[in-house]
């Protein structure tokens, strides 16, 4: 039960942080889930030591969608970074 409720977050996540980096167009629902499940993993790499918070997407929270939406948006701010040469 555990992955599917990370599928689902993860799609979420990766949804909210494709609307945030004006990237929704340009992806789907498959993309939108792989993003937003990469994005958890490092989101919870960045927020874990710096601040001292982790969020899991195996069970179901707000703190956990945060991380794993901030991961995301870093994910695709690094994409645009190698696709277009600049953050958009």
């Amino acid at each position: 039960m555990g992955w599917i409720i990370a599928l689902i977050v993860g799609g979420l996540a990766g949804w909210l942080a494709s609307l945030l980096m004006n990237r929704d167009a340009s992806m789907g629902v498959v993309l939108n889930i792989v993003v937003g499940c990469v994005g958890s993993v490092i989101g919870n790499l960045i927020a874990g030591p710096l601040l001292g918070i982790s969020g899991s997407v195996q069970e179901f929270s707000i703190r956990g969608l945060i991380v794993a939406v901030i991961g995301a948006v870093v994910l695709l701010g690094i994409v645009n970074l190698i696709q277009r040469g600049r953050v958009r």
